[in-house]
């Protein structure tokens, strides 16, 4: 589990309205969202009933899309 030390920035009133964090805690928090949205997707892919198709045949489809765009 991500542990973080926030400090907050408050209003006149002492509500919070901000919170600071270490960079080192922003890129690691960044980091697991990130792997949180690819465990999503592959689940998602996992439940949909799309075929699956081969490494090779996904690669020339992207090479054709990139073709097609002149890329």
């Amino acid at each position: 589990m991500l542990t973080v030390n926030p400090q907050y920035i408050t209003d006149k009133k002492g509500k919070k309205i901000s919170a600071v964090l270490s960079m080192k805690e922003f890129k690691t928090m960044i980091e697991e969202l990130e792997e949180l949205e690819d465990i999503k997707l592959y689940d998602e892919s996992k439940n949909d009933n799309e075929p699956a198709i081969t490494k090779n045949k996904a690669m020339a489809m992207i090479e054709a899309e990139r073709k097609k765009l002149g890329k």
